[in-house]
């Protein structure tokens, strides 16, 4: 037999660590090759970990509410054979090039067992607490950090990198560090919440983990956007009737439902690309352009709370392979299946407040975008329409829909624009568009 370390597998760029929400298994229990074996969080969103691997679970690292970081280990599994991931193996992935000599080595970890500076770096400089400490030790800025190629797992700088960057210091030109554009703002002063004293009979409930990352997450958001709302009423007739004459169609053939929201970001791509300046972030002064145009679609969970899985290159899909990826996003939020990347790297949002039955409304921007479409209901109301014999009034099928935009960035003549070609997109949309 030999022990296997379960590791925390990697879930997507910028994520680094999760929180053990509870394991599925204990301690002396089988588990077969891909068995969801532990739920984790992130700040993103909720997910399992499967095993990679059968056997038994003889120990478990990280207890719940523990955090893990990715890669390390959270439980060991007996399996059958005579090898596994030994602590031998994993070192394989963080030899580095070159090693400092002895010397080098006492020089400057010596002093580490003495103290540590409290200098801190920035967030997306992830540093082991013993490579933060030689760093400081060595007064190594930030800058010249950027510059060393980390060997460690996802690039990280390992004990090992540093130190031959210490022990080669003298002997090579310094670099300036390559500019990383991030996204950020200075930390808003707010005012300190006030204190709120529970009356006899009201009931105290606590927020969950997922509605305290939302309420954060909000707050930040309005404090760093000036946010500016545009509103349009726009007749979606002939969305409707296109809708209707395709939906039994499409289900029989893919086996999946055709609703509105393929088309909605159907017309919302096309006005991103008259207007790509929509489709940026801020970076301190500097404006990000984004290549991809990856729509964020904020979905209500059973449990109340939100969650905005993304439509990665939605421009590059079909009105069919929209309707699909909408479906699977949809679902999978709804069933707790997402994976931390499902979440990420959304360069606009669409949020159908009219599943709710509202007419209109003002969503918050999620940060770093710049601009939120709302979708309002589709209500049958009379409408004044323009014919070669005059003005006539008919039964329509409108809606209003809702364009809140960032007012650092987006002026009142872009935000409007873009909202006036997602409306001519729809109420002009082909009936003969095929699906």
């Amino acid at each position: 037999m030999a022990e296997y370390k379960l590791l925390l597998p990697s879930m997507g760029e910028g994520v680094m660590e999760a929180t053990i929400i509870t394991w599925l298994f204990n301690e002396g229990d089988s588990v077969k090759e891909d068995d969801s074996v532990v739920e984790i969080a992130t700040d993103k969103v909720d997910s399992d970990v499967p095993t990679p691997v059968s056997g038994k679970i003889v120990k478990i690292l990280k207890q719940k509410d523990e955090v893990a970081k990715v890669g390390e280990a959270i439980a060991i599994l007996e399996i059958e054979g005579e090898g596994g991931n030994t602590a031998s193996e994993e070192v394989k992935t963080e030899t580095p090039a070159a090693a400092p000599d002895t010397d080098t080595l006492k020089t400057i970890e010596e002093p580490l067992k003495v103290a540590a500076s409290n200098v801190e770096f920035s967030g997306d400089l992830y540093l082991s607490p013993l490579v933060k400490s030689i760093a400081q030790q060595e007064n190594i800025s930030e800058a010249e950090l950027k510059t060393i190629k980390g060997s460690g797992l996802e690039g990280r700088i390992t004990k090992e990198d540093i130190l031959a960057y210490v022990a080669n210091r003298g002997n090579q030109p310094q670099q300036a560090a390559p500019v990383q554009p991030t996204v950020s703002a200075p930390a808003p002063v707010s005012a300190p919440a006030a204190t709120i004293t529970a009356a006899a009979g009201d009931e105290i409930i606590p927020m969950d983990r997922m509605r305290k990352i939302i309420a954060e997450n909000m707050v930040k958001a309005k404090q760093i956007a000036p946010h500016v709302t545009s509103f349009i009423e726009t007749d979606v007739t002939n969305v409707v009737k296109w809708r209707n004459k395709n939906k039994a169609i499409f289900e029989k053939r893919e086996g999946e439902k055709l609703t509105f929201m393929p088309i909605f970001v159907k017309a919302v791509v096309k006005a991103i690309q008259d207007f790509p300046m929509i489709n940026v972030s801020v970076s301190g002064e500097n404006i990000i352009k984004k290549k991809n145009i990856n729509i964020g679609m904020a979905t209500a969970l059973p449990d109340g709370n939100l969650i905005v899985p993304v439509i990665k290159n939605a421009d590059q899909l079909s009105l069919s392979g929209l309707a699909k990826a909408i479906n699977d996003l949809a679902y999978r939020a709804r069933n707790k299946k997402l994976r931390p990347e499902d979440t990420q790297g959304a360069t606009y949002t669409i949020s159908n407040v009219g599943s709710f039955g509202n007419l209109m409304g003002t969503p918050i921007i999620p940060q770093p975008q710049v601009a939120i479409l709302a979708i309002g209901a589709i209500v049958k109301k009379p409408a004044v329409l323009e014919t070669k014999d005059g003005d006539v009034i008919a039964i329509r099928n409108l809606m209003f829909m809702s364009h809140s935009y960032d007012h650092r960035v987006v002026d009142g003549s872009l935000g409007g624009m873009m909202l006036k070609h997602v409306h001519d997109y729809l109420e002009n949309w082909d009936l003969n568009t095929e699906i």
